[in-house]
């Protein structure tokens, strides 16, 4: 697999802050996002509807075995789903979390492995866009690899999907943990000794969510087909040399110029976590982040 080197430019902080204050509502997003089809043009399928799901991974396989995990445990019987996973062979821990869920069938379940150069995987919407233009499914979602979909979550997510025709929906509700340190026996689990693994519901408290945050995004088919995840915006499809801010996510959001629609999913779970450990700074770097992550947290 041959690396993309990051193509850095000296006007690439400029632009980055540009692109944050646009998405905060300052620039129209029309000078940007070229037309999207109306609600009138997208699909509004009914029946068993294909789903896809799209994911990154960098050094948090002991997050990712409970995604795949979850839908190993509660297949979907009124969809079927695409698992898609942004990977890169050098986290090994992760490749041998995909290794082991690829021998695994699940019905209803196509497991989609994708490998990125380490650049082009530390910058997440260069996945998400590849992933949106070439999707077959009806709706595609966007999420990270601490998100689980347990119980009913993907079968009352086709069932609330039937006919519809929005350009963005979200969960109104997720489970979450507080922050969950390093050394929590959650986050630890033995390469060597893989299994699919549930986990324990008394340690989630219910979240209400007001907008499609980064992990929390399910678009049209349609509309992910014709704009990508920030397709038009050409900063977010460069590579990087470290693990990047998903600042686009506020830009996706900013170029279908909409917040999403509340949709009641049941069974979306997310584990939270003191620690980015996908992050590629010093060790300073990583304890300054895990505090200031402790003192906002809310919960």
């Amino acid at each position: 697999m041959n690396e993309t080197a990051p193509n850095k430019h000296w006007s690439d902080p400029i632009m980055s802050r540009f692109l944050r204050l646009a998405a905060s509502g300052w620039v129209p997003a029309s000078l940007f996002q070229k037309p999207l089809p109306t609600e009138a043009e997208r699909a509004a399928r009914t029946g068993l509807l294909d789903i896809e799901i799209v994911s990154h991974c960098w050094q948090y396989s002991h997050f990712l075995v409970y995604q795949l995990s979850s839908l190993a445990l509660y297949p979907p019987t009124k969809a079927t789903v695409t698992m898609t996973v942004y990977y890169n062979r050098e986290d090994t821990r992760t490749a041998a979390v995909l290794d082991f869920f690829g021998k695994q069938q699940v019905p209803g379940v196509t497991w989609n492995w994708c490998e990125l150069p380490r650049e082009s995987l530390f910058r997440r919407a260069i996945g998400r866009n590849q992933a949106a233009l070439a999707t077959k499914a009806d709706w595609i979602w966007f999420t990270d690899c601490d998100l689980m979909f347990r119980e009913n979550c993907i079968d009352q997510l086709a069932e609330r999907l039937q006919g519809r025709r929005d350009s963005l929906v979200f969960p109104r509700t997720e489970r979450i943990t507080s922050l969950l340190a390093d050394d929590d026996p959650m986050l630890n689990f033995d390469p060597a000794e893989l299994r699919v693994i549930d986990i324990e519901d008394s340690r989630f408290v219910e979240q209400v969510r007001d907008r499609a945050t980064g992990p929390l995004q399910i678009a049209h088919g349609d509309i992910a087909r014709a704009g990508g995840y920030c397709d038009s915006l050409r900063y977010y499809q460069k590579p990087a040399d470290s693990w990047c801010k998903a600042h686009e996510d506020r830009a996706f959001r900013w170029l279908l110029g909409t917040q999403g629609e509340p949709l009641d999913i049941p069974g979306v779970y997310r584990i939270r976590h003191v620690s980015k450990g996908r992050y590629t700074g010093s060790k300073l770097n990583t304890q300054i982040r895990s505090s200031v992550r402790k003192a906002t947290d809310k919960h």
